[in-house]
């Protein structure tokens, strides 16, 4: 459930902080009063795109907040783990996106820096949008589909069943390419085998690559490396000119101070230690020195094993990886052509399998859909009745594909008439833009019975409708409110007038600024009076607030 939400310097709005609660918010105000601040500042909390425009003028930034919070946390905090977010804590979770004419703009979720699109997944589990252009998705018979699995909650048969399609045609595809391959002859193989062989011999790996490189580079700079080892070490040593050797006497020095004063015994303890640590040092870089001194035949192995790789890495993509994906095609194109027929047996004993794999569960996906369309039809013949459509009928026809596709091996077709003797028929050939409003209106509300999604918002579904008809829309939007968070930008005080909570949105215009504000009136009887007034046509006028008065009751 949304419980605040906080808008700031967004489109015409200052700043606003407004609190909800469950249940059906009706969302009222003149028309251009700017009521989509409140649905665009949603709208970018769930991933909705955005640029700069939607700063208000002279601000630098805007920025939206939202505290939703889920009394069972459960799934949107394994979806939160899954995207490597914070969980939700006490069940609230927390959004916050900015916006900024100068920065990078920001997104953020429990507190973390996050992105658009992990704002994006979030939105699916906590908000459904239902606005003007969602009735014309009607028309299309892939959005019909969609709407009659989420109703069947095929969610998870629909996912295997498209696992097993990929399949089944990704060893139809891979038949098709082993016979679209010509056999090569004896001089083609040859070359291949001598292009794998030279991979192989050449024993690569990431830590090989990096040892060669290090000991070519070593034998490169031998002669210095020796130069500068031995005489580090010689600086070092015990020799006259050494370190080691001029210590040597100043340690006498220090244990003959140490014996007249005890003070100087530790300090002389220090310079011993200090002779030892040198002389070990001086071993250190004559051990360099020697290693750096390369017999002849190993400084020629690994000069022809770095020739090696230099020519490989050339020729196959400048990686390590690169190299042995080379490595992997040419063993594959080797074995396939010295066994054709047995790896095109081998893919299509594979893509039947996974044909009949793919059939059993269309079958199993068309009875589901065949079952929740009965269902769905039922209830949406029901809701349009109530809608003002009192003799229209309403139904679902499942048609079977030729073959199996993506979404199965069937589709289904919208049918509807709106009046008595008239035939059904599919919706973009009959329906008006009122008569499709409504049906769009009949079915969301069949869905969100069945939908767990918390915040449903609803921007003019009320359009071309009115009177009674326009009462039987608030009350199934007060009835989706039983079992779902709904918010509903309104022009009909019909439907206004049967919300729990009711918020107006006012513009306000000096001769320099533009600003719109948001507020509660649910909690004032009189003002609430006044807005339905208004509405109903002239808030000082005695009957409208009469008429009000008793839409309120």
């Amino acid at each position: 459930m949304l419980q605040l939400l906080r808008i700031r310097n967004l489109a015409l709005m200052d700043a606003v902080a407004l609190e909800f609660d469950g249940g059906f918010t009706a969302v009222t105000g003149e028309t251009g009063a700017g009521k989509s601040v409140l649905l665009g500042a949603l709208s970018l909390l769930a991933g909705g795109r955005a640029d700069k425009s939607l700063i208000r003028q002279a601000a630098d930034d805007c920025e939206v907040e939202a505290a939703l919070y889920f009394e069972d946390p459960g799934s949107i905090d394994a979806m939160l783990d899954s995207l490597g977010l914070p969980v939700c804590e006490a069940g609230t979770l927390l959004l916050r996106r900015t916006l900024s004419r100068k920065r990078v703009s920001q997104v953020q979720i429990n507190g973390r820096l996050s992105t658009v699109a992990n704002l994006e997944a979030l939105s699916e589990w906590w908000i459904d949008f239902h606005g003007p252009g969602e009735p014309q998705k009607l028309f299309h018979v892939k959005w019909q589909l969609e709407l009659l699995d989420r109703f069947a909650r095929n969610g998870t048969a629909r996912g295997a069943y498209m696992a097993a399609f990929h399949t089944w045609r990704e060893r139809l595809d891979a038949m098709a390419t082993v016979r679209e391959r010509d056999q090569l002859d004896d001089d083609e193989m040859a070359l291949l085998r001598n292009q794998l062989e030279r991979i192989e011999s050449a024993e690569l790996s990431e830590e090989s690559v990096e040892t060669l490189e290090r000991d070519f580079s070593r034998l490169s700079q031998s002669q210095r490396i020796r130069e500068l080892g031995d005489s580090i070490a010689g600086g070092l040593g015990v020799d006259e000119e050494g370190v080691g050797a001029r210590m040597g006497s100043l340690l006498q020095e220090a244990r003959e101070l140490g014996r007249i004063d005890p003070d100087a015994a530790l300090l002389a303890e220090r310079l011993e230690s200090l002779i030892i640590e040198a002389a070990d040092l001086a071993g250190e870089f004559e051990g360099i020195a020697r290693a750096a001194a390369f017999e002849e035949e190993e400084a020629a192995q690994i000069e022809d094993r770095m020739q090696r790789w230099l020519d490989l890495k050339r020729k196959h993509g400048g990686s390590v990886g690169a190299v042995l994906a080379k490595r992997d095609e040419l063993r594959a194109r080797l074995e396939m052509q010295g066994d054709m027929e047995g790896t095109l047996h081998r893919l299509e004993v594979e893509a039947v399998s996974a044909r009949e794999d793919a059939a059993a569960r269309a079958v199993e996906l068309r009875k589901t859909r065949e079952q929740a369309a009965r269902k769905l039809e039922k209830e949406a013949a029901r809701l349009i009745n109530l809608l003002g459509f009192r003799r229209a009928k309403f139904a679902i026809e499942i048609v079977a594909e030729s073959d199996m596709r993506e979404h199965g091996d069937c589709f289904c077709r919208f049918l509807f008439a709106p009046n008595a003797g008239q035939g059904l028929m599919p919706l973009d050939k009959i329906a008006s833009s009122g008569e499709i409003a409504r049906v769009m209106l009949a079915l969301k509300a069949a869905l969100a019975r069945v939908d767990a999604t918390p915040v449903l918002v609803f921007d003019e579904v009320d359009s071309n409708v009115g009177g009674e008809t326009a009462k039987a829309v608030g009350r199934e939007l007060a009835a989706l409110g039983e079992r779902h968070q709904v918010l509903c930008v309104t022009h009909l005080p019909q439907v206004a007038a049967l919300a729990q909570r009711h918020f107006v949105v006012t513009k306000n215009q000096s001769a320099r600024t533009t600003t719109v504000a948001i507020a509660p009136i649910h909690a004032a009887r009189e003002e609430r009076l006044t807005e339905l007034a208004r509405m109903l046509g002239d808030r000082s006028s005695d009957s409208a607030l009469r008429h009000a008065a008793e839409l309120m009751e």
